[in-house]
């Protein structure tokens, strides 16, 4: 069992380097499938896996919707073969986002009692119903919105609980994705700007106490966050009401 573990790692690392992503996928499937938990390296291959194979896709879908709404404005011949192919690449979003999504709540959650990783499968599952959000409609949208904001929150929640280090990477992670959600799913920028702004002013206070070797990934996030905010505060309507 153990080989069979060691040798999909290794897969995985490989499909990594060469960029083949749903390789990378398959074998972190096995590894979460015949493993009782995950270690922190092979958690960290299953997000790296699922968001290149699901980030390929937005990115694909953010560049028919950029075209579609260029090309509503003439008469086009083919809007039916471009409406086919942003429904052809929203189906593949589904299946991957619902993949990883399930994987989570079924096996990998059941699997763990670590606080760290508890956190860790909670933002993911945030962030796929996140993208999911999206590019859905109606319900659908509603249902992804409601289970990304609740797993956001448990994760915090957990944090808060464990007492995570203010500069803890997971946690400066959990809240920068979570404000980003609050920002752009739920065009809720006050919200956002509190998320923020609390998680960097905690974090600064205790930058002189962190361990050199995650200064610099501590410092990175940090300023994602404070460009963000920065953007975002510019929204806010002034204390006049005006913006």
């Amino acid at each position: 069992m153990q080989d069979k573990r060691d040798e999909h790692t290794y897969m995985a690392r490989l499909a990594e380097q060469t960029e083949r992503w749903e390789d990378m996928v398959e074998n972190m499937k096995k590894v979460a499938e015949i493993t009782k938990d995950l270690n922190n390296e092979e958690r960290n291959l299953l997000s790296i896996a699922y968001k290149n194979t699901v980030g390929q896709r937005r990115t694909a879908w953010r560049a028919i919707t950029a075209y579609e709404i260029k090309e509503k404005q003439k008469i086009v011949k083919y809007q039916e073969v471009l409406q086919y192919y942003k429904a052809r690449v929203e189906k593949e979003l589904d299946y991957y986002c619902n993949e990883v999504l399930q994987l989570i709540d079924h096996t990998l959650l059941k699997k763990t009692a670590n606080t760290e990783a508890r956190v860790f499968y909670h933002k993911m599952k945030g962030d796929y119903n996140r993208y999911i959000a999206e590019y859905s409609q109606q319900k659908a949208q509603e249902k992804a919105i409601q289970q990304a904001q609740q797993a956001y929150q448990t994760a915090l929640e957990l944090i808060d609980k464990d007492k995570f280090p203010k500069t803890n990477l997971l946690r400066l992670g959990v809240t920068l994705n979570y404000s980003v959600f609050c920002y752009e799913i739920m065009s809720d920028v006050a919200k956002a700007c509190e998320l923020a702004k609390t998680v960097k002013d905690e974090a600064i206070k205790e930058l002189d106490d962190m361990e050199e070797d995650q200064y610099k990934d501590v410092t990175t996030i940090l300023q994602l966050i404070n460009d963000n905010l920065t953007n975002w505060q510019a929204e806010l309507p002034d204390e006049g009401g005006k913006k």
